[in-house]
């Protein structure tokens, strides 16, 4: 039996406004590539960096678990209310002093390097986790340039992969038009 420390898992966090093809084409690349036990899809609220979700929090986490169901290594996860909270340092922090997971690794595309610094805990998060970066459309350079990348380059593991060019935002904006 794998100890405890040999766990290791993803986290890939947001509002899922909603969630898409892309969510899950890394997620399969992560499983594949870092060889995880389980990718965790933790789905919060709102977003702080965000106006209010279009879409509300039944309809995103249903939708996140219909789109995700055929892969078994995926969980949808709705901890807000859990952690009181809905920040990634809290979610890490439960994953490692509720849950004795150590090993983890925080996905996130490289659009968000951009404003990582400013996250609450950003430096503490990176101590804490295994950073891996998705490359996103039109984000790559600017992230490279980043505070997080300037800081910790050496903490950060950047995966090559297709260029997603799907998001949340442009299928909002499609669902808005056929209205």
């Amino acid at each position: 039996m794998a100890s405890i420390q040999k766990r290791i898992i993803g986290l890939l966090g947001g509002s899922f406004d909603p969630a898409h093809r892309g969510h899950l084409s890394i997620s399969k690349i992560a499983l594949k590539k870092l060889k995880l036990k389980r990718i965790y899809w933790v789905i919060t609220k709102k977003n702080p960096f965000k106006n209010k979700p279009y879409y509300s929090l039944e309809e995103r986490i249903k939708y996140a678990k219909k789109i995700s169901k055929a892969q078994k290594k995926i969980q949808i996860i709705h901890l807000d209310k859990i952690i009181k909270s809905s920040r990634i340092i809290d979610v890490i922090n439960y994953f490692m002093k509720k849950k004795k997971i150590k090993n983890i690794y925080f996905i996130i595309g490289s659009d968000n390097l951009i404003r990582f610094h400013k996250w609450k805990s950003w430096k503490k998060i990176v101590k804490l986790v295994k950073l891996i970066v998705f490359s996103r459309n039109g984000y790559d350079k600017k992230g490279m340039k980043s505070t997080v990348v300037k800081n910790f380059k050496n903490k950060i593991i950047f995966i090559k992969n297709k260029p997603i060019s799907i998001s949340s935002t442009q299928l909002k904006k499609q669902t808005k038009l056929n209205i």
